[in-house]
């Protein structure tokens, strides 16, 4: 038992290091900001409320190509009445038709890559 010093050091080094960027965050004192989104011109609502949309927005496509795909369900009614056709291009990227300035900001800011573009073309903004 002679390297008991030696994992003892070993553990907090490794410990510290795996730890540094809380304590540096911490350190900072400041959060990162939220990223400014350009909201769509003539849109005043979306098809669910802005809160889900930030959180489980991808929850609802997911559920969308699982109800197309599976089901042939291809129409969503909002919880206003309003109905919609359950489509990333034809329905979400009319109203965020530049991936740039509305998807790639949050995804980029919360550190995620999602595989929407994997088969779906990425908007530009020139439809």
């Amino acid at each position: 038992m002679r390297d008991r010093g030696r994992i003892v050091l070993g553990l907090l080094v490794f410990l510290l290091l795996a730890t540094f960027p809380i304590w540096y965050n911490l350190g900072s004192g400041r959060q990162a900001a939220a990223p400014e989104l350009r909201l769509p011109a003539g849109e005043q609502k979306c098809v669910r409320s802005t809160a889900f949309m930030r959180t489980d927005h991808m929850n609802l496509l997911m559920d969308w190509r699982d109800e197309v795909v599976r089901a042939n369900q291809r129409v969503f009614t909002s919880d206003d009445g309003r109905s919609y056709y359950k489509s990333l291009s034809g329905t979400c990227m009319s109203c965020h038709d530049k991936k740039q300035e509305f998807c790639d900001r949050c995804h980029n800011y919360v550190g995620v890559q999602p595989y929407c573009w994997d088969c779906h073309v990425e908007p530009t903004g020139e439809m």
